[in-house]
């Protein structure tokens, strides 16, 4: 049964009142998820859109729709507002989906009322106002990280960083097709600091990556434990999406409440 607009907002206040009460308590742990057939996915770094292809192949295949973002890789603002412009277009409960950099994207833009529950993969998740930068250094530097050249304000990464430290577990033939197609990003992107922390009140899911030298998995297993969401361990680079997709559908279907194992 679809749930109406009405009973979807009731639900999120109730969510959100739970957060004040407990502010790191998991919501995904102590309530059911809302039925959501929409997901959002965002992209991160070194990438675009399609990264997200082999896991929207399998959303479709369980009845869901699926929209990949197409990040601008501009600044902060721009890429949240890339994604509230495509969740303005979802009808009732959304699930939003962050890779890596996108997990900022998440935290900002999933206040937006469509948005049911949050999914985040092997991503960045700050708190409202919190320097992610300084956060990362508390934690060994991740090998990808001195992969990264810039052109003026252009960055990428060199094709050596891509195949090794960012997509690691993946045919050298695919990851350089991804390298080939990957899109710079503007050095102020990594300036933007989140406004609001969308975690406190929406129920969290977090695929860690173990094999991760891109963002550090104990920094990623910090997020996630902060947030209080439901987490799993993947044995995957930074790109579990396109490794693993069976598994990251899977958490999200599970995020979207239409897990039937």
């Amino acid at each position: 049964m679809m749930m109406n607009r009405r009973t979807f907002s009731t639900a999120l206040l109730a969510g959100a009142a739970a957060t004040l009460i407990s502010p790191r308590a998991s919501m995904a742990a102590t309530s059911a998820p809302v039925k959501a057939r929409n997901v959002v996915l965002a992209h991160g770094l070194f990438a675009d859109g399609s990264c997200w292809t082999e896991v929207i192949a399998r959303l479709q295949a369980a009845g869901l729709n699926a929209t990949a973002v197409q990040n601008p890789l501009t600044t902060l603002p721009d890429a949240v507002a890339s994604v509230k412009r495509v969740l303005d277009r979802q009808d009732g409960p959304t699930v939003l989906v962050g890779h890596s950099f996108s997990g900022m994207m998440v935290t900002e833009a999933g206040v937006h009322p469509n948005v049911s529950a949050l999914v985040y993969v092997a991503a960045r998740a700050p708190d409202a106002g919190e320097d992610y930068t300084a956060l990362a250094k508390t934690y060994p530097t991740p090998p990808a990280s001195a992969g990264i050249v810039f052109d003026g304000d252009e960055g990428r990464l060199t094709e050596a960083a891509f195949l090794h430290d960012f997509a690691g577990d993946l045919p050298e033939a695919k990851a350089k097709v991804l390298y080939a197609v990957q899109e710079p990003f503007n050095k102020e992107l990594l300036t933007g600091k989140t406004t609001v922390a969308a975690w406190r009140s929406k129920p969290s899911w977090y695929a860690v990556s173990t094999e991760d030298r891109t963002i550090n998995p104990d920094l990623e297993r910090f997020m996630a434990k902060r947030m209080g969401a439901k987490t799993i361990e993947v044995k995957a680079s930074h790109l579990a999406l396109i490794s693993h997709p069976d598994v990251i559908a899977d958490l999200i279907l599970d995020a979207a409440g239409q897990r039937t194992d």
